[in-house]
């Protein structure tokens, strides 16, 4: 199998606002994508995030919904895309407020990007699904044949939309295959209001003199990834994964959340005390991704040191906090 090369194609980020997409438009930009297309909705996406890929000449942002055919339909005629990178979501949070929505997002957004893909409107397309598919791990560390037993809403809708991907693939030979993040973290990631992720979360109260929370035992365990590692790797493993296949992206750094909350406070020097939360419905208890069948396709590869990665990803939400106050 020879995949077009990133390099000089002209490719379309749907949710390239967002806290992955927007690294992994920086990381297109430096592999010399010819034209970059971004699409976002700003649900949860921040146009701040792309303000230095947007001085380029080549990037291009929609600010628009990938759930309308008629939008992509619109981008197609526009810009003869080559390759779709689909980072479009909405957070995990959310689904606990709007299930339906969460759900049927996930699973529209691709059903209107593989129509697509089946009537040649471009080559290639690499989707972002989520550990969260797997639901809690039956086994571990979980592999790539792990069943898919989502425990959320959103979760439903990323497992959903996997199946699909793979049943387009079967069906009308599509060169589109799945990568399956574990927990990222890092600069850019929402840090305010009930959509926001646990680390920035955490970084963000304390900067603001609030007590930093930890919901259940503290004891339940991720597979931190440090997200411009992640992108690192979708970018080499793109050349590579075969259609219709899913591997996991992780580096393998399970922790538990308490630990998660030892390494933010040890940084940040604080002193005070951690409010402690009955556990979040349907929480994940253990997530550990293997790693075995990423390393057959891409060999080693580094990673972030978590403490490193918390490091960067403190000073960057100190910017935001200072910027905004």
């Amino acid at each position: 199998m020879k995949r077009q090369s990133l390099k000089n194609s002209t490719i379309l980020v749907i949710g390239g606002a967002g806290f992955i997409g927007s690294h992994l438009i920086d990381k297109l930009i430096e592999e010399k994508a010819k034209e970059i297309i971004i699409l976002d909705n700003l649900f949860t996406g921040n146009k701040e995030n792309l303000t230095s890929a947007l001085e380029k000449n080549n990037t291009t942002l929609y600010i628009d919904n990938a759930e309308n055919q008629e939008t992509l339909n619109y981008i197609m005629e526009e810009h003869d895309i080559d390759i779709v990178f689909n980072c479009a979501t909405k957070a995990l949070n959310y689904s606990f407020m709007n299930p339906a929505n969460a759900f049927l997002t996930n699973v529209i957004v691709l059903k209107n990007l593989l129509e697509l893909q089946r009537k040649k409107k471009f080559k290639t397309l690499c989707h972002f699904s989520s550990s969260e598919a797997f639901g809690s791990s039956q086994y571990q560390p979980m592999d790539e044949n792990h069943p898919l037993a989502p425990t959320t809403t959103y979760a439903a809708g990323k497992a959903a939309a996997d199946l699909m991907l793979q049943s387009y693939v079967t069906m009308f030979d599509l060169d589109a295959f799945i990568v399956r993040p574990f927990n990222n973290y890092g600069p850019r990631q929402n840090f305010t209001g009930p959509l926001a992720g646990v680390i920035p979360t955490t970084i963000r109260k304390i900067l603001s003199n609030e007590i930093p929370e930890i919901h259940g035992s503290g004891q339940q365990t991720r597979d931190y990834i440090y997200v411009k590692d992640t992108v690192d790797i979708v970018t080499t493993l793109y050349s590579v994964i075969p259609p219709g296949d899913s591997v996991n992206i992780t580096t393998d750094q399970q922790l538990s959340i308490e630990y998660i909350m030892e390494t933010i406070i040890d940084e940040m020097n604080y002193q005070g005390e951690i409010l402690r939360k009955p556990n979040r419905k349907a929480d994940v208890t253990s997530h550990r991704g293997s790693m075995k069948k990423l390393q057959s396709l891409i060999g080693s590869y580094s990673k972030t040191d978590f403490k490193d990665g918390i490091a960067l990803t403190i000073n960057w939400v100190k910017q935001q906090v200072t910027e905004t106050n």
